[in-house]
């Protein structure tokens, strides 16, 4: 005998298929959207070949005290509550300094917002004597307005450039009338959130090549709690 369905039936069948089919098709949007939006974990393999290296075991800040470049205190702590990317230069540098910088801007306006407010960028001076707070605060700010500048006594500044494998060196280049360089690297040192210096990225710099690196290394640092 054939069972005959009544058109309520056929209605609600109908019904309970699109609603099964939206369903899917939802969860499916969900979930390519969350694959575009998730930071691409990379391995340590990958996130070398692409100039960043992060240690096992983020190593803990001793003590210092220098100046930023607006005259306050720049400490430990100051290295809290953000992502800090950390570089050593000085504003004579012709080359180094300038493209290094640029190129931290550019990651910068990169950035989601949200990342972009956990972030900060640090140029630490290896130059005190002629780098005062006021010299900085001219030339630091041209980069990017929030990019912070810190300078101080030599000897506190050498301390933490210890702690980060920084080198640099005066180099005289005038005898007569003084002048002189300071020869240092471009590497760019990054400490996390808890102010423990955790990777750093070495040159060349590319701000695509930053930007993956650093949005691996943020989401492997979220996903270790």
């Amino acid at each position: 005998m054939e069972i005959v369905q009544t058109p309520a039936k056929q209605k609600r069948g109908i019904k309970v298929t699109i609603i099964v089919i939206a369903v899917f098709i939802t969860l499916v949007l969900i979930g390519f959207f969350n694959k575009i939006t998730t930071p691409r974990q990379l391995s340590d393999i990958e996130l070398r070949v692409n100039g960043a290296f992060v240690f096992d075991n983020p190593r803990m800040f001793k003590p210092f005290s220098l100046l930023d470049h607006k005259g306050e205190a720049f400490e430990p702590a100051s290295l809290e509550g953000k992502w800090s990317m950390v570089f050593f230069g000085f504003t004579n540098c012709p080359d180094v300094c300038p493209t290094t910088m640029a190129t931290l801007a550019k990651l910068m306006n990169n950035l989601d917002q949200d990342v972009l407010d956990e972030t900060q960028v640090v140029l630490v001076s290896v130059d005190p004597a002629r780098d005062t707070p006021e010299v900085l605060a001219e030339y630091v700010p041209y980069f990017n307005p929030d990019f912070i500048g810190v300078t101080g006594e030599f000897i506190g500044i050498k301390r933490l450039a210890i702690q980060l494998n920084v080198a640099f060196a005066k180099v005289v280049t005038d005898q007569e009338k003084g002048e002189y360089t300071v020869d240092h690297g471009a590497t760019v040192a990054l400490i996390n959130p808890r102010g423990h210096y955790h990777a750093f990225f070495k040159p060349p710099l590319d701000p695509a090549r930053l930007k993956l690196t650093y949005s691996s290394i943020r989401e492997n640092y979220k996903n270790s709690f």
